[in-house]
């Protein structure tokens, strides 16, 4: 099931730490991949693409793929040493309505892609220039780190990190969040009025058995 315009906003407005909590612990990449600009927030299917460390021939390819909303979820090999996406493809990924790329790999061109407010997640930046010379996939299961991602699945970035929520999984995400956020408001609530955070959830005898209190 595809899913809303809606929906999409909704976890993008919820942001990727409750939508992470609240589907099970599942679904984070890694720290490892950060938004270059930390005001960013971010969500959308996944345009998912398989590339060749170092060179960026299907990147260019897969913007034109790309529909309105998507967001590019590149796995680049976690290369370190190329910079296979920068200010040219930005410009043109923002005039196609990309809403964003995550890259397993490197950026260049970081303060323009700042300035053009383009959201970018990725591992680090590097000058470095790549070839135009290699094939890679488009729309095919991809992993980062230990997390598969299938096309199509629902990208969720800000800047405590990325969460991906599986396509069948969209409406679960949502309530369990909903419902996560309702919570956490009645804590701060009863923390404002005199609570302690090891009363709330239940701590007073596990710190008693270690000798804490």
């Amino acid at each position: 099931m595809t899913a809303t315009l809606d929906q999409i906003k909704q976890l993008r407005d919820l942001g990727a730490a409750t939508v992470y909590e609240a589907q099970g612990a599942k679904g984070a990449l890694d720290n490892g991949v950060k938004p270059i600009d930390p005001t960013v927030r971010m969500a959308g299917p996944a345009l998912t693409v398989d590339a060749r460390p170092a060179d960026n021939l299907i990147l260019h390819y897969a913007v034109l793929k790309a529909k309105p909303g998507d967001v590019l979820v590149v796995d680049a090999k976690g290369f370190m040493e190329a910079g296979p996406w920068g200010d040219v493809l930005t410009i043109q990924a923002m005039k196609l309505g990309i809403a964003g790329l995550v890259i397993n790999g490197c950026v260049r061109d970081a303060n323009l892609i700042i300035d053009l407010g383009f959201p970018v997640f990725c591992r680090g930046l590097s000058i470095k220039g790549t070839g135009k010379n290699q094939p890679g996939k488009v729309n095919v299961p991809i992993a980062i780190g230990d997390v598969l991602i299938q096309p199509g699945d629902i990208i969720v970035g800000d800047r405590d990190g990325l969460v991906v929520v599986a396509q069948g999984d969209v409406e679960s995400a949502i309530a369990s969040s909903l419902a996560r956020e309702e919570k956490e408001a009645k804590q701060r609530k009863a923390i404002d009025e005199g609570a302690t955070t090891a009363e709330l959830l239940n701590l007073t005898d596990t710190l008693k058995r270690f000798g804490l209190v």
